[in-house]
């Protein structure tokens, strides 16, 4: 049975509040509308589009990024507390696969994962010294990961960082870096 405009646009409203990173293709899909209908659905209630959903959270939650330039980091960072948690989103797109299955190249996965762990250092030289990494399943063009770090110890030359990576809430890869930083303290500066 379909909903009324009204209560889509209530349900809508709720949804995106929930899960704020959801794209106007899974929103039409969930709500067995066109893309185009959502699109209008937003633009009358005021709900920006994910980009901007996206930067609105970056400009509120995100620490100032010290181990490496912003640009340099692989993935959108949402949510970064140095020397705490971090939070980035990638997009696989047609550059991020092979052209004859389209599988996400595990580099890429990787490398979003490891530029997540390096972003989190709060020290201005971070490096990957090791890494224990694993790959839970295939990521496909189109999918978005989201990869969450986390500092689960600190010494004075040594922080481990455990990220975990995941395309809806379904694990895809996760590890373990045990990234090199100056001798300076940690807390240093904060």
């Amino acid at each position: 049975m379909k909903k009324s405009k009204k209560e889509r646009q209530a349900l809508l409203t709720e949804t995106i509040k929930q899960t704020p990173f959801i794209t106007d293709d899974e929103l039409a899909e969930k709500f067995g509308v066109s893309v185009q209908t959502i699109r209008l659905d937003r633009l009358e209630l005021s709900i920006p589009e994910l980009r901007e959903r996206i930067k609105s959270v970056a400009v509120t939650k995100l620490d100032e990024v010290k181990a490496l330039p912003l640009e340099e980091v692989i993935g959108e960072i949402i949510d970064l507390q140095l020397d705490q948690s971090a939070i980035s989103i990638l997009d696989i797109r047609e550059e991020h696969v092979f052209s004859r299955n389209k599988i996400a190249r595990g580099h890429h996965v990787f490398a979003q994962a490891n530029s997540l762990a390096v972003a989190i250092i709060n020290d201005e030289l971070a490096l990957t010294a090791k890494a224990n990494i694993r790959f839970s399943r295939t990521v496909k063009m189109g999918e978005r990961i989201i990869a969450k770090a986390r500092v689960l110890e600190t010494g004075s030359e040594r922080t481990i960082v455990e990220v975990n990576s995941f395309v809806d809430k379904e694990l895809v890869f996760n590890g373990e870096f045990t990234m090199f930083r100056s001798k300076q303290d940690s807390k240093e500066g904060s």
